[in-house]
């Protein structure tokens, strides 16, 4: 949630950056600010009726004290007068505090100066690729053929057991999930992340913290007898570890990294871009999450794309890694880099990661904050990225290593599978 001061203060700025990334209410701004206007007028009327409350309230003690019944029996009606007109006040100013939030949390994040221009994933920057790109012998076939194949993944039994969208890993291909959640948490936390392993429901507080909510509830699954929303990803319940808290400026960077499977009630094309697992409801993966200082986020931004390209890299497989487009960019994000991985059977890239600076809009939200040298509270920035996203990746690895005699994994993870080739 941007924070009020910002938009009263640089009301314009504000609405730059908000169209920059094609947000068309840009009139919320103005809105919000007669709101404000209007907050702040009824504050300032509500804690002076309580001053004259309060200090008739002493002098009533102080004139029952000298005997004064009937002037302390006059001041008692003065003080239900106060306390009368003191009642719609207090209704009117929770009714605009109410509107006020409604409308901040409409407004998503501001685009960083790093942004490029552009509406759709078309216009987005490609910063560096990296990576071979593979060459297949004449007999390779997509992945949902090689899962058939090898067997792997059935997905005519998830679609039994719960529906389209819940693949069922089974053998090998089991052991191969299993083997790569570990070996993308050992290279987190040998980068210096603390491992968490949170719940996988979490409640509408702790959505709305990170922006799930009010934005993106249609995508969410929820347990309505118990109120509790399946997460969509670990940033969700371990962004919020921290929420209400007042760190110290020692305390930062604060690196955290989390294995779950995430719940997306998504909505996309048909075709190949569904088959398989090019989109699921269900999914594995690994996440990493940072609470920095304010001066140290995008340069802990390009630390984390770095990490990250190391994973691929150490899959050995062909890569891009994208900066998105004003339009493209998720709703609360202030810069985002998407990792794309090639699938050479299907010819496409497919992506695997995404890694954000949310600057203070996450933790303006929780109030997340540290004490800066001064020991004034300061809100912190948080950041998070997919390291990684199982799906495609594994999606990628088999179509890429296949050949005649089966899939040659590639050398870092052999040892976590115990084999070189299934």
């Amino acid at each position: 949630m941007l924070q009020l001061a910002t938009i009263r203060n640089q009301a314009e700025w504000v609405k730059e950056r908000l169209a920059f990334r094609n947000f068309r209410e840009t009139g919320l701004v103005d809105e919000i600010i007669a709101l404000d206007e209007e907050r702040k007028k009824l504050t300032f009327q509500f804690e002076e009726t309580k001053a004259k409350i309060n200090a008739s309230s002493k002098e009533i003690g102080m004139l029952k004290g000298k005997g004064n019944k009937e002037e302390a029996d006059t001041k008692k009606k003065e003080v239900e007068a106060f306390k009368n007109n003191l009642q719609p006040v207090q209704e009117k100013l929770e009714r605009v505090e109410q509107q006020l939030n409604d409308l901040l949390v409409r407004l998503p994040n501001l685009p960083s100066e790093k942004v490029p221009k552009g509406k759709t994933p078309e216009d987005n920057e490609v910063v560096r690729t990296g990576g071979t790109k593979p060459t297949l012998y004449s007999g390779a076939v997509p992945h949902w053929e090689l899962a058939k194949k090898y067997d792997l993944i059935d997905f005519e039994l998830g679609n039994k057991l719960t529906g389209s969208g819940f693949p069922v890993y089974k053998g090998k291909g089991a052991k191969l999930q299993r083997a790569l959640i570990q070996y993308f948490l050992d290279y987190n936390t040998g980068a210096g992340y603390t491992e968490y392993l949170p719940p996988y429901m979490v409640n509408e507080t702790t959505a709305y913290g990170t922006g799930q909510l009010p934005d993106k509830e249609g995508q969410m699954y929820y347990v309505n007898e118990d109120k509790l929303y399946l997460i969509p990803t670990a940033e969700v319940p371990v962004t919020n570890i921290y929420r209400d808290m007042i760190l110290k400026d020692s305390d930062l960077p604060v690196k955290m990294t989390a294995y779950t499977p995430c719940f997306r009630r998504e909505a996309g094309s048909y075709g190949k871009d569904v088959r398989g697992l090019n989109r699921v409801h269900q999914f594995d993966k690994v996440e990493i999450v940072q609470l920095v200082h304010p001066e140290k986020s995008y340069e802990v931004l390009e630390e984390m794309v770095s990490h990250i390209e190391k994973l691929i890299q150490s899959l050995e497989l062909h890569y891009r890694i994208l900066r998105l487009c004003g339009g493209d960019m998720g709703f609360t994000s202030a810069l985002t880099y998407d990792f794309e991985v090639y699938s050479a059977a299907q010819e496409k890239w497919l992506e695997v990661s995404s890694v954000s600076n949310f600057e203070t809009f996450q933790t303006n939200r929780m109030k997340i904050r540290f004490k800066d040298e001064k020991g004034k509270p300061q809100l912190v920035h948080s950041l998070n990225g997919s390291s990684l996203a199982l799906p495609r990746i594994l999606a990628a690895l088999l179509e890429n290593n296949q050949n005649e005699n089966g899939i040659l994994l590639p050398p870092a993870i052999q040892g976590y599978f115990g084999s070189e080739m299934i």
